[in-house]
């Protein structure tokens, strides 16, 4: 199977983003897949939610950009067999004033997953909650882009203008970025408003919204202060075996392409 580089988006922030990245990244390498997460988010979270302290984060993702280490000294191992991540700290805030003076500024994140595609089976990247110089390396880099959204009153709002960056990217940097999903998070069963959000965005996209839904779930909510995704936290919580079902409905997705 060919490796899938996928930028994980939204540039709302607390939608779930982070949390989707951790968990999907660990319910595919629970399915026997080569995972990398790339945590380019200058708040770390992606990084903090798979256990790496501060002082664990020496090589990272702004000295790899800024050529100051080589992708291997960056790749961390995580406590999750067949999932690797290269770290961020809040360094990566000042790489976006650095890379505007260089003339492939919007391809620096490519040319590091370009050469690591035989290694994995997915390449995840947590984008930062906006639309600047990181997410549109990480868009450029991507195959296709996942967007977690959360069911309120503005979600579709947001998501219209996330589609046109995506948009302007296909059309001069990355022809080739696919919409790989949209992925409901944050419903609340008991809550009318999440229910006609869930609709309102089924009607608009279809078949591009997956039919797993990640609900609002306190364990979820409470995996990262302890370091781990919250498939290691508790493995029956209703968060970890949504997670589970949408990593089941990704590699069906590579399955059909294929």
């Amino acid at each position: 199977m060919p490796c899938r580089i996928m930028a994980v988006t939204n540039q709302k922030g607390g939608v779930g983003k982070t949390t989707t990245t951790v968990n999907l990244a660990t319910a595919l390498a629970a399915s026997k897949r080569r995972v990398l997460v790339i945590d380019a988010d200058p708040q770390g979270n992606a990084s903090t939610g798979f256990g790496l302290e501060m002082d664990d984060r020496d090589d990272d993702l702004y000295q790899l950009l800024s050529g100051q280490v080589t992708v291997e000294a960056a790749i961390h191992q995580t406590a999750i067999k067949g999932l690797m991540v290269i770290p961020s700290t809040n360094d990566l805030s000042a790489i976006e004033i650095e890379l505007s003076h260089y003339d492939d500024r919007e391809y620096r994140l490519k040319t590091i997953t370009d050469a690591l595609r035989a290694d994995y089976d997915y390449i995840l990247i947590d984008c930062p909650p906006s639309l600047g110089l990181l997410t549109v390396n990480a868009l450029t880099a991507a195959d296709s882009a996942l967007v977690p959204l959360q069911c309120e009153y503005y979600a579709l709002e947001g998501l219209s203008q996330l589609m046109k960056t995506i948009e302007a990217v296909r059309g001069g940097l990355n022809p080739n970025l696919e919409l790989q999903g949209v992925v409901l998070t944050m419903y609340d069963q008991r809550n009318r408003l999440s229910s006609l959000v869930a609709s309102d965005v089924r009607s608009h996209l279809g078949s591009l919204v997956y039919a797993t839904i990640i609900p609002r779930n306190v364990r979820v909510s409470e995996a990262p202060s302890y370091g781990k995704p919250v498939l290691l936290y508790d493995l029956n919580c209703p968060g970890s075996k949504a997670y589970i079902a949408l990593a089941g409905e990704v590699i069906k997705q590579e399955g059909q392409a294929a």
